[in-house]
This record gives structure tokens, sequence and C-alpha cells, in this order.
């Protein structure tokens, strides 16, 4: 399917705090209102090429977990992961930090690799019958609690 998304916030904070905050795979839940946890796996501790995380998420009463991968990892600039359920690599998600006069520009986007054959059971697990456009509302929600927990 390759449906590529992006979503902007300007944020009042440095791009190295704000990186800070997202590298911290386990502080996920504080800002996705899909993601609710994630813990690095044994052997990764902390945000670095290759690193891997097992990510919990929520939809009502819909829960599943995945396996992130960190593919980039760049402090201050940008952060980016794989998702894989049972070893397939369904999506990419990302965060890209500009600095802009009073902080920095924060662009979280996502990749959905699913191909269309897919899409229903991928619904069924999720309890979501819209991916893109939940992705969207989703995004915009992370980058708004992101800002309200980095802002000074």
């Amino acid at each position: 399917m390759a449906d590529k998304i992006e979503v902007s916030r300007d944020i009042a904070a440095s791009p190295e705090e704000v990186y800070a905050a997202l590298s911290d795979v386990t502080r996920m839940g504080d800002w996705s209102p899909e993601c609710y946890a994630c813990e690095w796996q044994e052997g990764s501790h902390g945000a670095a090429v290759g690193a891997v995380f097992d990510g919990h998420n929520r939809n009502g009463d819909h829960e599943w977990s995945t396996q992130g991968k960190v593919i980039e990892a760049d402090p201050g600039r940008s952060f980016a992961f794989e998702c894989s359920m049972n070893d397939f690599h369904y999506s990419t998600w990302g965060y890209r930090i500009e600095p802009t006069g009073n902080g920095c520009r924060v662009t979280e986007w996502t990749e959905n690799l699913l191909p269309d054959s897919v899409m229903q059971a991928a619904g069924q697990i999720s309890g979501v019958a819209d991916r893109p456009a939940r992705n969207r509302d989703t995004m915009q929600t992370t980058l708004d609690r992101l800002a309200a927990a980095v802002e000074d």
C-alpha cells in the first residue's frame, strides 16, 4: 500500500531536548494515544541504530504488540524505526527535527507498507477501519502532547 503521512508542529524547545524525549521510547506512552508503552529488548538500552524495542498498542478493546527496530538515530535531527509483527515489517515511523527561531519544527511521519490483501485483517486486529485517518489524528495528538511536556 505504501501510504506516507506527515504531520508537523512547531515546538518551543531545543532540537536536542525534543530528540531526547522522542528517542526515549519508554516515554512513548506519554505522547501517543495509541502506543501506551514501550520497552527496550535485552541488549538494547537506548536509541542507537539496530536497537530493538517492544511497543504495546491499544484502541478501545483492541490491543496488540509490535517490535520496533531503530534505523536512524541522529541526535537533534532525526529518529526513525521499523515496526514488525511476526517478522513482517509493516510500517516505518520517524521524526525529523529542524531548528527554528524559537525552538524547532518536528515532523512525525509514517509509511504504511501493508499490502491491500491484509488491510482487512489489520483492521480487525487494531479496530481501525481507516488507518491513514487514524494515524493523522494520533500523530497530531502525539506532537501536541510532546510539546506540552517539553516546552518551557
